[in-house]
């Protein structure tokens, strides 16, 4: 299974944790189309805690992070 972790706005209608069957997900992209997240909306995509973009190539017992932009004042 690969668990996505998803944070702030981007959580909208998911478990903070959900967990994806790995067939069909070849790469961080792939997370991001399963779940209905444009990859516009996502500004930092971490898999196994390390920054990757969404062609990177993701496999079954990985960790894949996403987060919206940050904002604030």
């Amino acid at each position: 299974m690969i668990e996505v972790r998803v944070f702030a706005t981007l959580r909208q209608g998911w478990d903070k944790v959900t967990m994806l069957c790995p067939e069909d997900i070849a790469c961080a992209g792939d997370v991001l189309k399963k779940m209905g997240i444009p990859a516009g909306e996502v500004s930092i995509l971490l898999v196994n805690g390390f920054h990757q973009k969404p062609d990177f190539p993701v496999k079954d017992g990985d960790i894949v992070a996403l987060f919206p932009p940050v904002g604030g004042g």
